[in-house]
């Protein structure tokens, strides 16, 4: 797994009072929600690897001499600038399940691309459930077999020991399109018959 090193200062109380403090010294306010609940601000800086990317990293928030492991709950942008106005952290518990989305990665190159198809990828995160113990990074989906107009359902990605798909299983989540030009083609030789 992939940790993000942050610094956290604690804060001793909540509330929008506070809050408007914390970002008027140009930090983030924060939460860690787990065994117990814990309020502290952190910079920008420290947290845009962990915001601003596809990947899914975890992130290890250092605060007074200790260190809480955590994945990205809720993240509240301001409305007008797109500024980080609040994040909201869960802590990873040992032996505790917890749901969280993953990326899913397309593994291969379908017959139906190198026939001139084109891939459309409709989910690009899939909720999953599982203890900390079982957690990955990604999930991966081997589209190799898809041919034209064939499409790769939630059913069939692979997914490991210790963890639960949380979302329908006759979801899409990638199909080869069949272009234009291939079906003109198509519909040219069928009429020539």
């Amino acid at each position: 797994m992939n940790y993000i090193q942050i610094i956290g200062e604690q804060r001793e109380t909540g509330g929008k009072k506070a809050a408007k403090a914390v970002r008027y010294a140009e930090r983030i306010p924060a939460c860690i929600y787990g065994a117990e609940n814990i309020n502290f601000s952190t910079t920008a800086k420290d947290v845009r690897h962990l915001i601003y990317t596809p990947e899914f990293k975890l992130a290890r928030i250092e605060m007074d001499g200790k260190s809480h492991d955590c994945i990205v709950k809720a993240v509240q942008y301001h409305p007008v600038t797109e500024e980080i106005v609040h994040i909201d952290f869960q802590e990873l518990i040992p032996g505790r399940a917890i749901k969280l989305d993953v990326p899913v990665a397309l593994k291969g190159v379908s017959v139906g691309v190198r026939a001139g198809g084109k891939m459309l990828q409709m989910v690009r995160r899939v909720r999953i459930k599982c203890i900390p113990e079982n957690l990955v990074d990604h999930l991966e989906a081997d589209v190799s077999h898809l041919e034209l107009g064939q499409a790769l359902r939630i059913k069939e990605i692979k997914v490991p020991k210790g963890i639960e798909i949380l979302m329908a299983s006759s979801i899409p989540v990638c199909q080869v399109e069949i272009p234009r030009a291939l079906r003109s083609a198509a519909a040219a030789a069928e009429k020539a018959k």
